[in-house]
C-alpha cells in the first residue's frame, strides 16, 4: 500500500515500466481514505462523515476514489481533541472555518484552542453549577416545583398551571 502515497513518477521508478494512472490534479502526495483511517485511528465512516460536514476535504480520482492531502491527518487529530473536550462538530467546524486550507501552524492552533478554551470554561462553570445544585432536586419528576434549580428556576412552569407541565400536552 506504500505506492498509494507516492507521486506518479515515483511509482514508475519503483515499479519499473509498470505505471499506475494518476490524475493531474493529484500531483502532490495524497493518501487514500483507508490510509487516513489507519494512520488517524478513525473509522472510514467517520472520515466520510467529517467530510460531509465540511470539516475535511478530499479530491477525487478519475475512478471517483477519495484522495486526501497528508495534512488531513493533523486536522483529524485536532477534531478528535476538540471532541474529547466536549465540543460539538458544529462548534469545531465554526472555528476551523476561520483557518486557511493546508497545514495548521502553531499560531493557528493557539488561536483555535483559545476560542475553544472559552467554550470549555463556560461548560465547566455550567457543569459545576449543575453538580452543586443536584442536592436541591428531589427527583419527583413534576418539573414545576418552586425550588427546582435544575429544570425550573424561578418556578416559571408553575405559573402555567399544576402538574408536570413539560409532560402535559396542551
Amino acid at each position: 500500500m506504500h505506492w498509494m502515497i507516492m507521486k506518479r513518477t515515483e511509482v514508475k521508478a519503483a515499479a519499473g515500466s509498470t505505471t499506475r494512472p494518476a490524475d493531474t490534479h493529484l500531483e502532490g502526495q495524497t493518501i487514500t481514505v483507508g490510509e487516513v483511517a489507519n494512520r488517524s485511528g478513525v473509522a472510514v465512516s467517520a472520515i466520510r462523515f467529517y467530510e460531509a460536514r465540511g470539516l475535511i476535504r478530499s479530491t477525487r480520482t478519475s475512478g471517483n476514489q477519495r484522495r486526501y492531502a497528508r495534512n488531513v491527518l493533523r486536522r483529524i487529530a485536532v477534531i478528535r481533541i476538540a471532541q474529547r473536550a466536549g465540543l460539538s462538530l458544529a462548534e469545531i467546524k465554526d472555528h476551523m472555518d476561520t483557518l486557511p486550507e493546508g497545514r495548521l501552524t502553531v499560531e493557528e492552533w493557539e488561536r483555535l484552542s483559545l476560542g475553544w478554551r472559552e467554550l470549555i470554561d463556560k461548560r465547566i462553570t455550567s457543569l459545576t453549577q449543575l453538580r452543586d445544585r443536584l442536592g436541591g432536586c428531589i427527583g419527583c419528576g413534576c418539573l414545576s416545583l418552586r425550588k427546582c434549580p435544575l429544570r425550573n428556576a424561578g418556578d416559571v412552569l408553575g405559573k402555567q398551571g399544576p402538574g408536570p407541565r413539560l409532560l402535559i400536552e396542551e
